[in-house]
């Protein structure tokens, strides 16, 4: 029982560590993104609206990864853009970081555009197939605070891809190409089993010493995001 309490331990802390990661990720390049739907499309309101709802979910949900780590009184591992999907598949796409995404150039070239909504869409399609699939494992299931967080992550995906794919079909574009499915998948067959196996077992990987959030003129957690997410408060 010890072993497997030990196991279970290590591979949530590993599990949460990429989670918070991916979702703060999110949420501060979906900012470059609302600004790029606000110029590309200023006559579709209702889209820029989903976009920033997309940006807030992702921002509930870093919250609610940082208050279970909050909880265990200890902070997540240090993890980089290498388990980050979005961040490989936008340097797959776009041949650049994030950081170094030209905005402005992607707004003003159609074809650009529509690439990124597909990109954003397949990511966070493949982000429900992945909850869908952890909800099913119980080791992950046994803890019930990282259950709830799951089960309210599902509820909000498909508002997560669902508004990109929505605005390429008004458009008559694809809504996904065979490179990009193709990307889509290898990245994902190398997250699970090589990133996060390796991550697994290096033991001596140091923990963060700040919050990825720290600086950000939203960085103290919402009082109303913790209530909609129903969260335990942390141990004392």
């Amino acid at each position: 029982m010890g072993l497997r309490q030990t196991f279970r331990e290590r591979y949530l802390d590993v599990l949460a560590s990429i989670y918070l990661y991916n979702e703060h990720r999110g949420y501060t390049s979906l900012d470059r993104v609302l600004e790029a739907v606000r110029e590309r499309c200023p006559e579709e309101p209702a889209f820029q609206a989903e976009i920033a709802k997309h940006r807030a979910d992702e921002r509930a949900h870093y919250l609610m990864f940082r208050r279970w780590f909050e909880r265990q009184g200890r902070m997540p591992l240090e993890v980089d853009s290498g388990v980050g999907h979005i961040d490989r598949f936008i340097q797959w796409i776009f041949r650049c970081g994030i950081e170094d995404l030209d905005t402005h150039r992607i707004v003003t070239q159609p074809q650009e555009f529509e690439r990124l909504c597909r990109v954003i869409m397949l990511t966070e399609q493949r982000g429900f197939r992945q909850v869908e699939v952890i909800l099913k494992n119980r080791l992950i299931m046994s803890d019930p605070v990282m259950k709830k967080i799951f089960e309210i992550v599902h509820r909000d995906e498909p508002d997560h891809f669902l508004p990109y794919q929505h605005w390429l079909e008004r458009q008559s574009r694809a809504t996904a190409r065979w490179n990009e499915r193709m990307a889509d998948w290898c990245i994902h067959k190398v997250l699970m089993l090589y990133k996060l196996p390796a991550l697994f077992l290096d033991t001596g990987r140091a923990r963060m010493v700040r919050w990825p959030d720290e600086g950000e003129t939203s960085a103290a957690p919402s009082p109303s995001l913790e209530r909609a997410a129903l969260l335990p408060s942390p141990r004392t």
